[in-house]
This record gives C-alpha cells, sequence and structure tokens, in this order.
C-alpha cells in the first residue's frame, strides 16, 4: 500500500524522535518516497545526518539556508506529498497547528499542504491529558485531520500512562489502513445532496432552514477519499467548494434545481447519499418584483415540492445503494424506519434535534444508522469528519453484504 507513496515525515523535539530513525526506515522498506523536516529542537534529540541517510535526502530545517544560501519552498514540499506524517507531535507543535501559528519549515509545511495529514502526539501523561491538549486534538481532528492514538506505558518522566508515541509498526499499519481505505470505492460514482434549498418568495424573501451543509460536504470528502467519483450537489452554504480531485460540485438554490442535477447524475450513480435539507413546500407564486408591507398580515400560498429523495428511489437499479437522513424531534426512530421504507433507502441516517452538540450549525453530530435489515448503529457525539468516515464504512459493509463490492475491498 506504501510503494511509491510520497511521504513527508515531520519529526518535532520529544524524546520519541528517537524512535524517527526506525519510523523511517520501515515506510523506505515499505517502498515509500520519504522526504524529512525537523524542527531545531528535534536535532538536539536525533541527528539530521541519521535522518538523511536512512531516507537518501537531505533534511529540511529551515526556510532559508544561511549557509548554502538556499530556500525551501514550503509549498513545493506541501505539494509534493501524498501524506504529511508528524511523528513525534509534541504538545507545542500541536498546539501551533490547531490555531494555525507558523514559525517553522515545518508549520508553513502543515498550513500549505493539501494532501492529508497525520499526528502521532507524544507527551508526559500530564500534558496529554490537560484539556487544552485534548482541545487542539479535537479541533485538528474537526478539521479533518487524522490523530494516530497515543499508547499506554512507561513515559520518560518515569510515569505510566497515557501519552507514549505509538510505536512506529504501529503508525505504518494505520498509514497501511489509510491507503487501504483509499481503495474501496474506486471505479463506483456516487452522488451527494447537502445544504438547504432556497424558495423564492420575492427577488428579495425566501423560504429556507438552517442547514449548513456541514455533513454533506464532509461526507463526499470522505467518499472521495475512499476512491469514488462524487458529484456533490450543494443549495446554497457559505462553505469553501471542496479541494479534492474527485468532487465535481453543483451549487443549485431551489429543490427544483437539485432534482434536475440529481436526475441527470443519478442514472451513472452507484451510490447516493442524500443528506441535503429540501425545503417541503414553495410559494405557488413568485412576485416579479420586492412585496411591500402594506397591512398588519400576509398570506402565501405554498405547493409541495418535488420529493427528490422519493424519486430517486423509485429509479433505484439494483445495482444502486441509496442513503437517506432524517431529521427528527419525536417518535424518532418510527418516523425514520417509515421514512427509510417509503423511500426505498438501503439505510437512513437518524439525526434528533434533541442531542446536544448534534444538528444544523454545528461541528459535530450524533447519529443513528438504522439499515433496510433492522440493525442499528449509534456514533455517539463526534466531529462531522468522524462521522462521514463512520457512514462511508457503513455503506461499504452494506454494500458487501448485498453483493456490490467485492469483500476484500
Amino acid at each position: 500500500m506504501l510503494k511509491d507513496k510520497k511521504i513527508l515525515l515531520g519529526i518535532t523535539g520529544g524524546i520519541a524522535a528517537y524512535k524517527s530513525a526506525l519510523l523511517c526506515r520501515l515506510l523506505i522498506k515499505e517502498g515509500a518516497q520519504v522526504r524529512v523536516i525537523m524542527t531545531e529542537t528535534a536535532k538536539g534529540f536525533i541527528s539530521p545526518l541519521t535522518l538523511s541517510t536512512l531516507s537518501k535526502h537531505p533534511v529540511y530545517s529551515e526556510l532559508y539556508d544561511s549557509d548554502t544560501g538556499n530556500w525551501h519552498n514550503h509549498v513545493e514540499l506541501g505539494l509534493w506529498a501524498d501524506l504529511l506524517l508528524i511523528a513525534p507531535a509534541t504538545a507545542h507543535t500541536l498546539a501551533k497547528c490547531a490555531q494555525g501559528l507558523c514559525d517553522n519549515l515545518l508549520t508553513a509545511t502543515f498550513l500549505s499542504a493539501k494532501c492529508p495529514v497525520f499526528f502521532a502526539p507524544a507527551m508526559d501523561r500530564d500534558m496529554y491529558l490537560h484539556p487544552a491538549t485534548q482541545r487542539n486534538l479535537q479541533q485538528l481532528a474537526a478539521d479533518g485531520h487524522h490523530i494516530i492514538p497515543t499508547e499506554y506505558g512507561e513515559l520518560a518522566s518515569g510515569l505510566v500512562g497515557e501519552g507514549r508515541m505509538a510505536e512506529p509498526e504501529n503508525i505504518v499499519r494505520h498509514l497501511h489502513d489509510f491507503f487501504a481505505q483509499k481503495q474501496k470505492l474506486k471505479g463506483k460514482k456516487a452522488i451527494v445532496t447537502a445544504g438547504p434549498t432556497y424558495e423564492a418568495i420575492d427577488p428579495v424573501r425566501f423560504i429556507g432552514n438552517h442547514s449548513t451543509g456541514k455533513m454533506g460536504y464532509a461526507i463526499a470528502e470522505a467518499l472521495a477519499q475512499y476512491g469514488a467519483e462524487v458529484v456533490l450537489v450543494s443549495g446554497p452554504t457559505a462553505l469553501m467548494p471542496p479541494k479534492h480531485p474527485n468532487i465535481e460540485l453543483f451549487k443549485v438554490t431551489s429543490a427544483r434545481e437539485m432534482l434536475e442535477v440529481c436526475m441527470d447524475a443519478f442514472h451513472e450513480a452507484d451510490i447516493a447519499v442524500l443528506a441535503a435539507a429540501v425545503a417541503d413546500y414553495r410559494p405557488k407564486e413568485v412576485a416579479v418584483q420586492k412585496i411591500k408591507k402594506q397591512s398588519d398580515s400576509m398570506q402565501i400560498e405554498l405547493v409541495k415540492n418535488p420529493d427528490i429523495a422519493a424519486t430517486l428511489g423509485q429509479h433505484k437499479k439494483p445495482y444502486q445503494f441509496m442513503v437517506g437522513f432524517a431529521l427528527e424531534t419525536e417518535n424518532e426512530k418510527a418516523n425514520a424506519l417509515q421514512k427509510l421504507k417509503k423511500k426505498n433507502f438501503d439505510f437512513i441516517v437518524l439525526n434528533s434535534l434533541n442531542d446536544e452538540g448534534a444538528g444544523f450549525g454545528h461541528d459535530t453530530n450524533s447519529i443513528t444508522i438504522l439499515t433496510a435489515e433492522g440493525e442499528s448503529y449509534q456514533s455517539g457525539l463526534k466531529s462531522k469528519k468522524e462521522i462521514a468516515y463512520d457512514i462511508v464504512e457503513h455503506i461499504c459493509r452494506q454494500m458487501q453484504k448485498q453483493a456490490l463490492l467485492p469483500v476484500d475491498a
């Protein structure tokens, strides 16, 4: 899985830096191309000569090398890499990356990198368990980065507990699993709907909802990371367009526009994830000019919007896999199961507005996945990035059960 992968190894100043020599050697042995960036403090724990000998390339540590006059372009380093691995990642470096601070070549490269980033934290137990460190780890995970869990064991201080950097073999195993995931849905095409729809009342006003599109965008990125080609159909959001080359973004405003794009793409799709919060109704008549305030009340006649999920469900072929969403406030499971059956979903993702930290506007979510076979999975409160990967993993498993995906994928 690591053959010919370009891995940028960032080493920071902690005692666990001595393990980076073995880590570099294991990556090279797996066939990866490795370049090393060291912070100045890391040089006090392991020699750059050791890392340059193992990687067979010069070690980078400064933006500008005064001895040679060379400028080390952090943008080029970030573009070169298929993956940036910071191991060990000290509490100081985690804090800087979480806050976007940039005062050395490694943090500059991190902020420029377009590739996936993995952190392998390493520090003493109390530092690791401190709320500030835990908050920084949560922020990095919410930003879509990957945290390799620390291991329990003896620490340099003599304490025993959490905070020990994962062993090099285990770090390599995490990278193996990541690149294996990227192959699971290779060759598959997916549609994802995201965000709200806006139904015009006049040129100024509309009917809409509070959906931000964060969950749908995260699912599109997770599907793309697993190798799928993704059509992302997005209602109006303030989100930046996804950067992944496997994602094609279509921006729409109304439910009817969203349906039109979905119908065009659906006949080629293997997977459809309908995460958008589509308006159920729209005004029957849309005023050409702004409606002026003329009385104490106003009535607007509404007509039903097309049901995108139900329409696609009616056209669903045996080789296609559909996932729906249900946002509920009461009789949650019963309503979700009814929707699952009615709209021909393979499974449905239940959101409850009664769960703290879930629903519209949050960076976190808590879901329950209900399948057509009666299975149930509860995620607990996680970042929407993590929830997206949970959903995509369930898609892969269910598709394997239905023989829509090879079991060894």
